[in-house]
């Protein structure tokens, strides 16, 4: 205990602090170094005297420029190497040389050989031992933590071989699947059985786990998170093959193990030809760009190169932080950020003409549930009549494909954002049928894109848990047997555009979004993840608690992604197209006659009714919550 604080004490202190520390310990083994050389060579203890001193101040006077010159006292000592000792061993040589020849010239006592070559084994023998011994005792006795590296090929290999040189981590074991392998040390270091992984986390006070297998599979780290459940032991994983091919591991470059590591499925290999059908060399438009998708969208259409790409956003900050990503990105495309509200027709009109744009992603809508139900004439302006200006003016400017981005929360809504979502995949269907009969270069596809929750979006769960756990809790969950579907926003992102190449008008196409997870279980598994234990209120063991909220307004327990249950597959196996019940254009656009009439006497109620009237299936779970209307109802004055 007494050590570990003495080395904490040393880390603390400033570089000076070190070096001047170094360069008297320096100077005590020169000049032990000098008299022991000088008492074995006389055989008796030597005495220095007035005369002699200058012999040992000649050493000290020479030596220690030579060692700074040698860059001896800016080396890190903790990560002492074949460099360094071969840099001491010359600044030694040299120095002995020096004051030898200084001695021989002026033909002194001490002009003996033998003397010298004593005082060059001594100095070269105890200075390398005390860096020697001051690097372990750094590296071993510091705060370090230990950790289990798993996997013993030749990434966890290598990953041993960095953590030599860190004072963080120190591997105490590895854990690998190939029994030939297990019972035997693997680069000084013992491997283990899986099934040993929870024991030995518990037995060696394991901090961490670092999953050294580039390519492994969900169920491989399920499996680990699963064993160490009850343990609060982070676990961090090596990137891809790539990088370890190109050799750029390093402890930095471990990540910790995020929640999109388990959704129980692996990423699908793209189709190029999808990916690249409705934007390479084109002059690709997105609408609500700085988005949590709109965002990602842009992200990756960029990399598969359009023409020019059109940032189409409404909020300055978001516009300005995707564009500056943006143009680290890529220098060869053009790419236009603009300030602009898809509620406004002249505004969308002058970019689709200017820009000559070709390919719409529509992803500008307000989606957050409980915020939309209070600003009934607002969401539906934005979300609804957002969608029919976009697609009405992509008829009219010849855009080629229209992309709508929808929610699994459109299918039998229970809130106002899902049916305003809803409404707007209805304009979408009615404006196809209106162009089936329309030449081929002169019509628009229109296609719709729905999906579940996105892991990391503004409205996911997912940031609001890690703040929650970053606090030390409590993490706030709705209800016990909420669940939800869940796809990270990149997956979600790709088949996105994958998917809008597959449309040839008014289809709507579902993604697969694997299995619903439990959303207790999630804020479970990202404690867990975090290294810290789940409270059990009973016994008052663990670390963060989990509460529960109840389900908010228009929230449902399960959401769903097909209306009705005609549904085909496409050429990607995560992309299933579904068939579903839809109005004429006439019937929109009687609907939205009355919506305009309603907005204009600011008559939130009849917008909701409205919307009850327009969408099959469309359920509030309670009665009108926008805030003006109830303000007005209940006669309040401010």
């Amino acid at each position: 205990m007494l050590m570990n604080r003495l080395v904490s004490l040393l880390l603390s202190w400033s570089n000076f602090k070190k070096r001047s520390l170094i360069i008297i310990i320096d100077s005590l083994i020169i000049t032990l170094s000098v008299w022991i050389a000088l008492s074995v060579n006389t055989e008796g203890i030597f005495l220095p005297n007035k005369e002699n001193l200058y012999f040992f101040l000649s050493f000290l006077i020479i030596a220690l420029p030579i060692f700074t010159y040698f860059d001896l006292y800016r080396s890190v000592i903790r990560y002492i190497g074949f460099k360094e000792i071969w840099s001491i061993t010359g600044a030694i040589t040299f120095s002995i040389l020096l004051v030898y020849l200084i001695n021989f010239m002026i033909r002194t006592e001490f002009s003996s050989l033998s003397v010298f070559f004593s005082i060059w084994t001594l100095l070269l023998l105890l200075i390398i031992s005390s860096r020697l011994f001051a690097s372990w005792l750094l590296m071993e006795k510091s705060l370090s933590s230990n950790v289990i590296i798993y996997g013993a090929g030749a990434a966890g290999v290598q990953l041993a071989s960095a953590l030599r040189f860190s004072r963080e981590l120190k591997p105490v074991c590895f854990i690998d699947e190939d029994k030939s392998i297990q019972g035997n040390f693997v680069n000084g270091i013992r491997v283990f059985s899986p099934s040993k992984l929870a024991s030995l986390a518990r037995k060696k006070n394991v901090q961490e786990i670092l999953v050294a297998i580039p390519s492994a599979k969900k169920y491989v780290l399920n499996r680990i998170i699963s064993d160490i459940s009850d343990l609060p032991v982070k676990v961090r994983v090596l990137p891809g093959v790539t990088e370890l091919a190109q050799g750029k591991i390093s402890v930095s470059d471990l990540k910790i193990l995020d929640i999109t590591d388990l959704l129980g499925r692996d990423a699908t290999v793209p189709h190029k030809t999808l990916l690249e059908k409705n934007i390479k060399l084109k002059s690709v438009m997105v609408t609500g760009a700085g988005g949590s998708i709109g965002s990602e969208l842009c992200r990756q259409i960029i990399k598969i190169g359009p023409k020019r790409l059109i940032l189409f956003e409404l909020s300055e900050p978001s516009l300005y932080a995707i564009e500056k990503e943006l143009m680290v990105m890529s220098k060869e495309v053009e790419i236009f950020p603009i300030l602009g509200n898809v509620i406004d027709k002249e505004d969308l009109i002058k970019v689709c003409n200017t820009f000559r744009v070709e390919t719409i992603y529509h992803a500008a809508a307000y989606k957050q549930v409980p915020m939309v139900e209070k600003n009934t004439i607002q969401s539906f302006k934005n979300n609804a009549l957002g969608t029919y200006n976009a697609a009405k003016i992509s008829i009219s400017c010849g855009v080629e494909t229209f992309v709508l981005i929808s929610t699994d929360k459109a299918v039998r809504p229970t809130n106002v954002m899902g049916a305003t979502k809803r409404f707007s995949e209805l304009i979408l269907q009615s404006l196809a049928k209106q162009q089936e009969n329309a030449p081929s270069k002169m019509k628009t596809k229109f296609s719709i894109v729905r999906f579940g929750n996105v892991l990391g979006s503004s409205s996911s769960v997912v940031p609001l848990f890690r703040e929650q756990i970053k606090k030390g809790g409590p993490v706030t969950v709705t209800d016990h047997e909420i669940v939800r579907y869940f796809m990270s926003i990149p997956e979600a992102a790709e088949l996105v555009i994958q998917a809008g190449s597959l449309g040839e008008g008014g289809e709507v196409f579902v993604l697969d979004m694997g299995k619903p997870i439990k959303i207790l279980d999630l804020a479970k598994k990202m404690i867990r993840l975090s290294g810290y234990e789940v409270l059990d209120k009973n016994t008052k063991e663990g670390d963060i608690e989990i509460t529960f909220t109840g389900l908010r307004e228009g929230e449902k327990l399960y959401e769903e992604l097909i209306i009705g249950d005609s549904v085909s597959k496409t050429e990607h196996d995560r992309i299933l197209k579904a068939e579903e019940e839809s109005l004429s254009i006439q019937e929109i656009e009687k609907f939205l006659k009355d919506f305009k009439i309603a907005i204009e006497k600011g008559d939130e109620l009849k917008v909701h009714e409205l919307l009850i009237q327009s969408i099959s299936g469309f359920e509030p779970y309670s009665g009108l919550n926008d805030l003006i209307y109830l303000s007005k109802k209940n006669k309040n004055s401010f």
